[in-house]
């Protein structure tokens, strides 16, 4: 039996269920996992510790575990010499920078103690943030191998250090094709077959009749013209602000719009004045953090789902509301088009365009309702018809492509051949789609 550490930044984390579902996929392998957490989860984050999962959680550290980890570095200084090296002498970080590196690197020696006398053979990390760093010295000090998951910001924004994580990685796992040609197109000195696509999914709700345009009519006028939902932590990069401007935009066009958040973080302050300096109080409401029930019935009361970030890998809420049938508008970055492939499995925007972004919730609108309005043209009226197709191939979309159970599948292929020595075998272990 194999046995792997695998770290993320806090775990377990409820915006993060892939980790725990690729630990229990390598689990189910035969594989041995030690989960660890930079930070300690509590119960204000919404989740709950599965009992008998044990977690090696970093901080807080105790004085005796940093000073031991100081004597580890000392001691085996010649490992990690060409890391401090990078991190003083080489690059254009700033002096800060350099600082945490040289503190995440006594933090590696501090999880490598930790890890010690477990047997690991590998260390995991997911998200290419400081934790990566921490992992890789903590491999070094064990003298084992390391590997990665980069999403999006992690890659995009904040790549600090990245160059050497690459190099020293034996693979590194991204969620898109636009994440492997950035990496290959950054770093040319990455060899190419160590940046493997691992696609994350989400469970396929049972099959249910899609809600045609016909159903959506009732007798009585709703109180608002279209529902939108964004589901998110509220967070900078998720840009929510850009959406309230959106939706006074839309009042300005005469349009009543129920505009629902799903998240909570530290914009929420920030975006309560906006929604005041707007006069939004009534149409755009905060609601905090919510079940992953309470968000079936958001997406099911939806007109359209939509994401306004400015960095992404794929986000799963897309893939959520796609499984769902819903209509989806996300602006064209990174790899969101490899998931929402306009006019066919939902919409894009220009990014940073509110005009564009404006523009393309009010051609939905029109679309949503030409059926209650007889002097619609033919054309408007067959493209109306167009959404209920845009609904369909959006579930075939995430059936074929964005599946969890087949992707995680795919995740443990990889996984297993890059981290197993030749010649191990595993219970439930197909030979024939490793070959593949």
């Amino acid at each position: 039996m194999s046995t792997i550490a695998y770290l993320a930044i806090q775990f377990p984390s409820a915006v993060e269920p892939y980790v725990t579902a690729e630990i229990e996929e390598l689990r189910s392998r035969g594989v041995q996992v030690i989960p660890g957490s930079v930070r300690k989860a509590t119960s204000r984050d919404g989740i709950h510790q599965e009992s008998g999962l044990e977690t090696v959680v970093l901080q807080p550290l105790r004085v005796i575990t940093l000073m031991r980890a100081l004597w580890l570095c000392i001691r085996h200084w010649d490992r990690i010499a060409d890391l401090i090296r990078r991190i003083l002498l080489r690059g254009r970080e700033s002096p800060m920078q350099r600082i945490k590196a040289l503190a995440h690197t006594w933090l590696g020696a501090c999880y490598a103690l930790l890890l010690e006398g477990r047997g690991v053979e590998h260390i995991h990390a997911h998200h290419g943030y400081f934790g990566s760093w921490i992992a890789m010295a903590a491999a070094r000090f064990l003298d084992v191998s390391f590997s990665m998951t980069l999403h999006g910001s992690d890659l995009l924004l904040h790549g600090t250090y990245l160059d050497a994580k690459l190099e020293n990685c034996r693979f590194c796992l991204t969620v898109s094709e636009y994440n492997r040609r950035y990496i290959l197109q950054q770093y040319p000195a990455v060899e190419a077959k160590k940046v493997v696509v691992s696609r994350l999914g989400v469970c396929l709700p049972e099959c249910r009749g899609l809600p045609g345009l016909a159903r959506r009519i009732g007798t009585d006028k709703p109180s608002f013209d279209l529902s939108v939902l964004a589901v998110g932590r509220l967070h900078a990069v998720k840009d929510h602000a850009f959406l309230v401007r959106a939706c006074a935009q839309l009042r300005a066009c005469g349009l009543k719009v129920d505009c629902l958040i799903a998240g909570e973080g530290s914009e929420r302050s920030n975006l309560e004045s906006l929604i005041r300096k707007y006069g939004l109080r009534e149409r755009v409401r905060l609601l905090g953090h919510v079940s992953n029930e309470q968000t079936d019935s958001l997406y099911a009361r939806a007109d359209v789902v939509v994401l306004t970030s400015r960095s992404e890998g794929i986000p799963l809420v897309l893939m959520e509301a796609m499984a769902s049938g819903k209509l989806v508008l996300a602006p064209e970055i990174t790899g969101i088009p490899e998931l929402v492939i306009a006019g066919k499995t939902g919409f894009l925007y220009k990014p940073g365009s509110l005009a564009d972004f404006v523009a393309r919730l009010l051609f939905i609108h029109s679309l949503l309702h030409a059926h209650q309005r007889p002097d619609q043209s033919p054309h408007i009226l067959s493209a109306a018809k167009q959404l209920d197709w845009i609904r369909h191939g959006a579930r075939v979309q995430v059936r074929h492509n964005f599946n969890r159970t087949q992707n995680l599948e795919s995740f443990g292929n990889v996984f297993i051949q890059r981290t197993v020595p030749q010649g191990r075998r595993f219970r439930d272990e197909d030979l024939v789609l490793q070959q593949i």
